[in-house]
This record gives structure tokens, C-alpha cells and sequence, in this order.
């Protein structure tokens, strides 16, 4: 088995509606590469009942120098591994394989979003966090994934690859349902934010789908299409 990934730091900033992050090719923040649509929380919650939290929130307005990060890893060659015994009838082999390809995707993307924040991106130069510490989640910043809770929607995974040259550069491939290939994969958006933290959308209206559509430049056919678990509405 083998590890590869892209990860990208970029210049952004959160655009005037609210909602949505642009991405800049450079500091001079003259000329976007991309643009990351958000989802608006609607699920109410006993934690915070006055806030309802969009991605977006954590990035920062323009006239600020914010920043957004993001990755993308994978490991290669288990599939073929877990073919192998299969063809030999070792089930627990096969099984074995599929199981150490997860865990190994997963501990290269905590070890990666760790360097991202010690080294790459250097917002958190001294962290120096116990085992059990990084898992309970008490380092800064986040690393939410497209498809999961705070971004229910895997369309945002295609402008993250082109803006990190994944296919490209690592070999990791998108389906037409946009599930990475290979499938131990893990991607995901880096927030550097200090009060940045995880949430669910909730089931969403028809009047955020109709503007979401609007931003990402797709018809609300095509968004109910891959929001189909998230609305609120029969469509």
C-alpha cells in the first residue's frame, strides 16, 4: 500500500452575501481560481439556539487576510491487495487489507491537518497536543469534509480538486457520483479559525436551495438532485 495526497493553502475571503468563500490565486487577491459555496444552518440546537452557522462564517470579509486550506489523501494499491485474496478465498486477509487501508488514510490525514497547522500553514506553531488530546478535537481550527454534516453537498468536492491538482498530482479521481477513487480516501476544507467548530445543516428550504443554486451557477433541479437527503421539502 501506498500513501499520496495534495493538500493547498490559499488566500480567501468570505464574499459580500454571506454565504460563499473565494479563493485567490495570489496575496493580491485581484484574480479568484474558485469559489466555495456554503450551506446555512437550520437544524436548531440547545447549544447556541441564537446562532446558526454557514462554513462561511469562518472565513473572514475581504479587507482581511484570511486564508483557507484543504486536502486530499488516499491509499493506493489496496484494492488490488484485497482482489489478490480474494482470489485465493482468504476472506480475513481480504478484510484485514480493506480495514488497514482505512485506518491508514485516516491517521495520514490527522498527521497531515497537524503539519498543516504546526508547519504549512504555521497557525498553531507550538500545539503540542497528546494522542487523546488530537482525538477529542482540542487542537484549533476544523477540517470538515464535503458530503458530512456542515457541507452535506459533494458538488464542492470538484473546484477543490482542480484547485489542488489532486488528479493530477496524487492520482486520487472523482466518480461521476463523485465518490473519491480510490476508496480509502479523505478529503477535506481546513478552517483556521479559533471559534470554528462542527455542525449539521439540517434539513434544508426550498428558499436557501433556490439561492444556493443561484451562487453555484446550477438549476435547483440539479441541486435538490445532490441535496435529495437534505431537504426539507419533497422534490
Amino acid at each position: 500500500m501506498t500513501l499520496k495526497g495534495t493538500l493547498g493553502l490559499f488566500p480567501a475571503n468570505r464574499t459580500s452575501c454571506g454565504e460563499d468563500v473565494e479563493v485567490y490565486k495570489d496575496e493580491t487577491r485581484t484574480e479568484t481560481m474558485g469559489k466555495l459555496c456554503m450551506l446555512r444552518q437550520q437544524a436548531e440546537w440547545p447549544e447556541a439556539s441564537d446562532k446558526y452557522f454557514s462554513q462561511a462564517d469562518f472565513i473572514a470579509p475581504k479587507g482581511f487576510q484570511d486564508h483557507i486550506g484543504m486536502f486530499a489523501v488516499a491509499v493506493f494499491g489496496a484494492e488490488e491487495l484485497a482482489a489478490k485474496y480474494e482470489a485465493q478465498n482468504d476472506d480475513f486477509s481480504k478484510i484485514m487489507a480493506q480495514a488497514l487501508a482505512d485506518r491508514f488514510v485516516e491517521a495520514f490525514a490527522e498527521m497531515l491537518h497537524r503539519d498543516m497547522r504546526k508547519t504549512y500553514w504555521g497557525y498553531a506553531p507550538d500545539e503540542n497536543l497528546a494522542v487523546e488530546d488530537l482525538l477529542k478535537v482540542k487542537y484549533q481550527g476544523i477540517r470538515p469534509a464535503p458530503g458530512y454534516p456542515a457541507q452535506p453537498d459533494h458538488s464542492e468536492k470538484p473546484p477543490m480538486w482542480e484547485m489542488m491538482q489532486t488528479e493530477k498530482l496524487a492520482g486520487i479521481k472523482l466518480s461521476d457520483t463523485l465518490s473519491m477513487m480510490p476508496a480509502a480516501s479523505v478529503s477535506a476544507l481546513v478552517f483556521s479559525h479559533e471559534q470554528a467548530q462542527y455542525f449539521a445543516v439540517g434539513k434544508v428550504a426550498k428558499d436557501q436551495v433556490e439561492s444556493y443554486a443561484e451562487r453555484k451557477g446550477m438549476t435547483v433541479e440539479e441541486v435538490e438532485k445532490w441535496l435529495n437527503a437534505s431537504l426539507s421539502y419533497d422534490n
